[in-house]
């Protein structure tokens, strides 16, 4: 989907033109990414705009950074303080996508990453629903991807690592070209891992699940963790168990959940439909408190909001 564009981006420390930030054809992430990112939604608030989960998100690229031995410049502060600035300077008081970007710059070349510049950008722009209103409102169509999550000790799955994203691009791609929305991936151990960018939970038995991240290769997802609790706060605990893809086909209800995504029922898995076909009670609360919660209509989770 095509990028708006917006007026400046942070780069390394200052705000530049949308259009003049660029990197060199050289640069070292571009050759062998390496590098992290994350993903950052604000949302417009009663009392202006609002970044959901902001340190969260800032703590989880530093900790990505450490995992790929990458020496951050800037601390979380002042990573979040221009995460800030950039939706400030940028007026996006009606929301928006923030993608921070840390990557090995130019002026190296060769596997050894470590001698290589570190350079940091944050740039932010209006995005809509990630798999669609009527994904949201109806539910997305899911297939088994062929392509299998990275196994932890081939990848880092803990580092949202920018080269390991070729694994989730292969697995959307193959998705699409199938005529479905999105990809589920299998673990190395053939269980349930998570979709290409986003953690997955089921309704089983009245009892919502989804795979432990650790173990199932995927990544520790902070709309997932956000989502459990307002489903420990609805009376609903959830357990983190390993899931097979049989699992998927008998369950009851099933979402997905993430940053760009939100929360987003499953209405099939490999052409069986999930329930009924329509999205079941406990994911439409799921997805409505969530919605309140991150436009600040719901006073209890106010600690979850970075006010611009």
């Amino acid at each position: 989907m095509a990028i708006p564009e917006t007026s400046k981006i942070w780069m390394d420390g200052k705000l530049v033109d949308w259009r003049d930030a660029t990197t060199h054809v050289l640069t070292h992430t571009l050759h062998y990414g390496t590098g992290a990112f994350e993903g950052i939604r604000a949302y417009p608030t009663p009392d202006g705009p609002a970044v959901f989960r902001l340190r969260d998100h800032m703590t989880r690229l530093l900790a990505s950074c450490k995992i790929l031995m990458i020496d951050v410049p800037y601390t979380l502060d002042e990573l979040c303080d221009a995460a800030k600035e950039v939706v400030r300077v940028n007026e996006l008081t009606e929301g928006c996508y923030i993608r921070p970007l840390v990557y090995l710059g130019y002026g190296e070349m060769g596997v050894n990453p470590l001698p290589a510049p570190v350079n940091v950008a944050i740039a932010a722009w209006p995005w809509g629903a990630y798999l669609g209103d009527e994904g949201v409102a109806q539910g997305v169509r899911m297939k088994i991807s062929s392509w299998v999550r990275h196994h932890p000790n081939a990848m880092p799955t803990a580092s949202k690592t920018i080269g390991g994203y070729v694994n989730s691009s292969l697995a959307k791609a193959e998705a699409i070209k199938a005529g479905y929305d999105e990809a589920i991936m299998l673990g190395h151990d053939g269980r349930i891992s998570e979709c290409t960018g986003e953690n997955l939970f089921i309704v089983r038995d009245g009892q919502l699940l989804t795979p432990p991240p650790s173990e199932a290769g995927a990544l520790r997802g902070i709309t997932q963790a956000s989502v459990a609790r307002l489903a420990a706060d609805l009376g609903h605990g959830v357990a983190y168990e390993t899931l097979r893809r049989d699992d998927l086909y008998l369950c009851e209800e099933a979402f997905l959940t993430g940053t760009a995504a939100e929360v987003v029922p499953i209405r099939s898995v490999d052409d069986r439909v999930v329930g009924d076909g329509t999205p079941g009670p406990l994911t439409r609360r799921l997805q409505a408190l969530y919605h309140r919660v991150v436009r600040g209509e719901e006073p209890a989770y106010e600690e979850w909001l970075d006010r611009v």
